[in-house]
């Protein structure tokens, strides 16, 4: 990995993985280098200053090895990093906000998009910047959601307590008439059946996921977008890997190696 070029993907935890599997299908040849912050997640609730530190620990730890592109892969983070992250790096820096609304303006019908959040990324309005930007006439209804992500990561997602949890933050939303709903950070897919239920058939989920691959692609040079033989990707998280283990394997229907890291050390071979 120190020789071959890769496509780092950072997170505050699981939630990423979303995004790093749609990187997986839509470039298969490509390796992958996945850094998830279990140890600190949720991101969502942290100040700014919190969110910058702990952010750039994960890209100066990514970019000890030759990157082709850097996917900041939580919202949170997109909403506080994004610029900065693109001065500080010679390759592209795709974030997961502006991605994610453009598939929700072009998926609305009646142009009532809803947007559900960690507190700052509702609270930093980033979403509604990019959406009005697209379509100055949308009407936008946004919600922070704070128990979702533990849910995720404690990988409670299957149980009674995650759907009460989503069918009592959700309710306010239920009055909006809205036919699109932006998952607004990268855990919220893997709740995606039980915010689904709950908002029911006639709302289409947005994950920025698919867009965001797309983007990936888009900014990689048509030379590197393939390469010949198998690709290696690795996953690291500061938590615990074996709980990262269970949920990445879930997730992306394969079997995967995850490796601690304090974000201090250097990364091995």
């Amino acid at each position: 990995m120190e020789r071959e070029k890769v496509i780092a993907v950072i997170d505050s935890g699981v939630g990423g993985l979303t995004v790093a599997k749609e990187v997986m299908r839509q470039l298969p040849g490509q390796s992958i280098l996945y850094v998830g912050d279990n140890a600190r997640c949720p991101y969502g609730s942290k100040s700014p200053d919190e969110i910058r530190k702990y952010s750039f620990e994960m890209i100066d730890f990514v970019a000890q090895v030759p990157l082709k592109a850097l996917v900041i892969a939580c919202n949170t983070a997109t909403a506080i990093v994004l610029e900065a992250a693109r001065r500080s790096l010679p390759v592209p820096v795709i974030g997961v906000i502006e991605p994610g609304a453009r598939a929700a303006v072009k998926a609305t019908k009646n142009g009532r998009i809803g947007v559900i959040g960690t507190e700052t990324t509702i609270r930093s309005q980033a979403y509604t910047r990019s959406l009005l930007r697209i379509r100055s006439d949308l009407h936008i209804a946004g919600l922070a959601c704070p128990a979702f992500v533990p849910l995720v990561e404690q990988h409670l997602v299957h149980t009674p307590e995650a759907r009460k949890a989503v069918k009592d933050t959700l309710a306010p939303l239920l009055r909006e008439k809205l036919d699109t709903l932006i998952l607004g950070c990268t855990h919220y897919p893997l709740l995606a059946p039980v915010i689904q239920e709950i908002v029911g058939d006639g709302v289409r989920l947005i994950s920025s996921a698919e867009e965001t691959a797309r983007e990936v692609a888009a900014h990689l040079s048509p030379g590197p977008k393939e390469r010949q033989g198998e690709p290696r990707h690795r996953f690291f998280t500061s938590g615990d890997a074996g709980k990262f283990r269970e949920i990445a394997e879930e997730w992306l229907g394969q079997r995967v190696e995850v490796e601690h890291t304090s974000l201090k050390t250097p990364l091995k071979p």
